[in-house]
């Protein structure tokens, strides 16, 4: 049924007259077209998808939607208990679809199945004072405060959640780890996409869609290859300028402040660099010890297309906030990262339907573009920047090295055939001896295809495109007016972002 509303979306759409369009239009026809002809084609490996990834599957997502829902009318919270009433029919429908998976030899790899048995089960470990209660609680408290709501409709409503978590909620995530437990066993790979009957072509079409490139994969495992010798030869050279900075490095370290002063701190920092962002607002919330084990150190709940001017950030508590890993992540999730980015595209004026498709090459690879710049900033606030630059350059050239393995050990894995041993070699090439270090790495990038790839090829891409940018305009280059038509363009495929960039 999707396949064919999807082509009759398609035919609609090669229906208008291109030429007659205004230049907006045009980029959103190109985005369309590209992006239906690419559901087609992932239609044709559906059973090869999965709904249940470590990180980002929905049985992770889904307590991060719920805890985001926001309250501003009575109706809202109407619709929210009427939401949380078919989780339990919504994960049956996910089991079924993996008891497909199953019959078909593509279900997932026992220690996967375990890891996400794991969290169903840890979600609810606590279910009697679960914090989705208590984020309901206060904000109904909250409403209730603005629309004058009677304690008696609050209670009720109180009453009422309880009720439909315990029954809805709860009971879903029982059940999906019951149906998990019955399942485990009948994975036929314990390895990369390559070793199913159609998984190299499932992993070409995947790689598209995670990356907005249509490169080959051998083109692009050879550009990271030579990336990875650059980046060796940059820690090379900043080594034997100062052979201590390896222990600068790891000394180096940022004055304490609170998540929402370093983001602010990093908004003030940027200011060379990008356009003022437009005048928004932030949250910045700890994320639950029930899930922290398993969702990324931090992260930001893209903004309503008809609300950016509240956004959401979460971050581990335990994080140590005088690291330059937390500064530079929150670089990432915020300023100039991911909430930046989504403020200043929605107010560019993007077209709304935009908001229905993913770019994740262009939104993780901006990211990861920008936490670059994050490591200059870091270096400006501490206490002798000049002799910390270099050793805080080295602490991102790290980085990128890490994201270049991973990337590259993504395309063994899934593309070449690589078994945990031969990952293992690769890894101790680069020093991780570590045996549990290696498999867990292995395990997971098995779990997550294309997902490092995202971040790691989209941010080559952007210097690519800057590269380009500065040799075409020599001086009249400007920087900040570089960044500012990315974002103007917003979210794309990276061939269209180059063409609407010239």
């Amino acid at each position: 049924d999707s396949s064919a509303r999807t082509e009759n979306y398609l035919t609609t759409l090669e229906g208008f007259d291109y030429a007659a369009l205004a230049l907006n239009q045009q980029l959103t026809y190109d985005l369309l077209d590209d992006y239906l002809k690419l559901q087609l084609k992932l239609a044709d490996y559906a059973l090869y998808d999965e709904y249940l990834k470590p990180s980002t599957g929905v049985q992770a997502e889904l307590p991060i939607l719920y805890e985001e829902y926001t309250f501003r009318t009575e109706q809202d919270v109407k619709d929210y208990l009427e939401l949380i009433s078919l989780t339990d029919e919504y994960f049956e429908q996910v089991a079924a679809f993996e008891q497909e998976k199953a019959d078909a030899g593509l279900f997932m790899p026992d220690y996967a199945c375990d890891n996400v048995i794991a969290q169903c089960r840890d979600f609810i470990a606590d279910a009697d004072h679960h914090y989705l209660i208590e984020t309901f609680n206060s904000k109904i408290d909250t409403l209730a405060g603005q629309l004058s709501l009677s304690q008696a409709d609050v209670d009720t409503y109180k009453l009422e959640n309880e009720q439909l978590f315990s029954e809805h909620v709860v009971t879903a995530y029982e059940q999906l780890a019951e149906a998990l437990e019955e399942l485990k066993g009948s994975g036929t790979n314990e390895n990369g996409l390559c070793y199913y009957p159609e998984g190299k072509d499932y992993y070409e079409s995947l790689l598209y869609y995670n990356t907005g490139c249509s490169d080959s994969v051998s083109d692009i495992e050879n550009k990271i290859t030579k990336q990875r010798v650059k980046v060796l030869q940059e820690s090379s050279d900043l080594m034997n300028e100062n052979p201590e900075i390896w222990d600068l490095a790891a000394d180096t370290v940022l004055p304490p402040t609170d998540p929402v002063t370093t983001l602010n701190n990093l908004r003030s920092a940027m200011a060379d660099d990008f356009m003022n962002p437009p005048d928004v607002n932030f949250t910045v919330h700890y994320i639950n010890d029930s899930v922290a084990d398993y969702l990324a150190p931090a992260y930001y709940v893209t903004a309503p297309i008809d609300d950016y001017s509240e956004n959401s950030i979460y971050i581990n508590e335990a994080t140590d906030t005088s690291d330059i890993s937390y500064f530079t992540t929150l670089a990432h999730e915020g300023f100039p990262g991911h909430l930046y980015q989504t403020a200043m595209t929605y107010e560019s004026g993007m077209d709304p339907v935009r908001a229905l498709l993913n770019y994740s090459g262009y939104v993780e690879g901006w990211a990861t573009y920008v936490e670059s710049y994050g490591y200059e900033y870091a270096a400006s606030l501490m206490n002798d920047p000049d002799s910390a630059k270099n050793a805080v350059r080295l602490a991102w050239v790290n980085r990128s090295m890490n994201l270049c393995i991973y990337s590259l050990i993504d395309i063994g894995i899934h593309y070449r055939g690589w078994d945990a041993a031969r990952t293992a070699v690769f890894l101790r090439a680069f020093g991780i001896n570590n045996a549990s270090t290696a498999a867990e790495i292995y395990q997971y990038i098995v779990e997550t295809p294309g997902n490092y790839l995202k971040y790691y090829w989209g941010y080559l891409n952007f210097l690519d495109l800057k590269t380009v940018c500065q040799k075409r305009l020599g001086d009249d280059f400007d920087l900040k007016e570089f960044h500012r038509r990315i974002l103007d363009i917003g979210p794309v495929q990276f061939p269209v972002l180059e063409k609407y960039m010239k």
